[in-house]
């Protein structure tokens, strides 16, 4: 696994983003406003993107660059260029795109959620990964909002202070009105109990990585959990949701998910996610069960996809500097 050196960043680090969702979207903007790096390039293989302009798709001015197919094209012979990553959440739907990039020499920054711990779910594709980021001199990270920071990265640190932690409850609750429609529909917003039901079933619902995020807090605390269980279950609105994307009541408004990391069959830690239209509540907080114990609150929550997008781009310098190999945000330093 690599690990992160403080050195210091003497000179802006040229950047690439690959694929410009929404969340791509937000990097690209991230990149351009921060000092740190440089965006030289944008790729995306839709037809409907490829040719123009970045900044007319941003609609903010951030340079004449005009979007390519080609991730070859887009970093040309420039070196020490790092990949803001963010096509798709799971590692073998994207892992063809991360070994190109280790193999043009590219550090890479990714949001796919299961390679914020790829040991966990594929542990054959990380080695493979680390073998090839190795024998390139490159490291790669999958980092975010969740998994990457809330409901682990925040705990870890939160851990320094405490002494032996023998329990970790994290929570994170997202009112999804006030997030894009695809998010509604990707947490089952507007399906039937047992339409949604299915699709878990057929894992076609749900928010990816949350496992991840346990494992990474397990470990960032200091806790040996052996096992670790999932349930997802749907969120039921108890009256009409108005909004972009309407709820009707008896509808389903949302998920809530819940990952248990289990040390010898006692629970150590527990995480809850929900996101649904008309959440109550919402916000993060992070709960300790240590010496002293330690309670976090942040009200509101931590920004979404304005969150990753920034956690990204201040991951590049930080990882360009690392020692190659596949890392985690435990391996990043503290501070920016």
């Amino acid at each position: 696994m690599a690990k992160a050196r403080p050195d210091s960043v003497s000179s802006p680090v040229p950047v690439v983003v690959m694929g410009l969702g929404s969340i791509g979207l937000e990097i690209a903007k991230a990149a351009a406003r921060n000092e740190e790096v440089t965006l030289i390039g944008a790729v995306d293989n839709s037809p409907h993107l490829v040719g123009k302009k970045l900044s007319d798709i941003v609609r903010e001015p951030i340079g004449t660059m005009k979007v390519v197919a080609s991730l070859k094209e887009a970093v040309g012979r420039r070196p020490g260029v790092v990949l803001l990553h963010a096509t798709g959440s799971r590692l073998p739907q994207v892992q063809g795109q991360l070994e190109e990039a280790i193999a043009l020499g590219l550090c890479v920054v990714s949001t796919c959620e299961e390679l914020a711990f790829p040991w966990f779910r594929h542990p054959e594709a990380a080695e493979k990964l680390e073998a090839l980021a190795r024998k390139k001199g490159v490291s790669i990270l999958g980092t975010g909002v969740n998994p990457g920071f809330v409901l682990d990265r925040l705990p870890a640190l939160l851990g320094q202070v405490v002494g032996p932690v023998r329990h970790v409850t994290a929570r994170r609750v997202v009112d999804a009105r006030a997030r894009p429609v695809a998010l509604q529909r990707k947490v089952g917003a507007g399906l039937t109990e047992d339409e949604f039901l299915a699709l878990v079933d057929k894992e076609q619902l749900g928010h990816v990585g949350l496992l991840e995020s346990a494992a990474l807090c397990a470990l960032g605390v200091g806790l040996d959990c052996d096992d670790f269980e999932e349930e997802i279950v749907p969120v039921i609105a108890d009256e009409d949701l108005a909004g972009a994307f309407a709820v009707k009541k008896g509808l389903v408004a949302g998920i809530h998910q819940t990952a248990v990391g289990l040390e010898n069959g006692q629970e150590r830690v527990r995480l809850e996610l929900t996101i649904a239209l008309g959440a109550d509540g919402p916000g993060d907080e992070v709960v300790l069960d240590a010496d002293p114990k330690v309670t976090l609150r942040i009200d509101g929550g931590v920004a979404g996809d304005g969150a990753t997008a920034n956690l990204v781009v201040h991951a590049a310098p930080r990882i360009q500097q690392a020692d190659p190999g596949v890392m985690t945000v435990l391996d990043l330093p503290v501070g920016r």
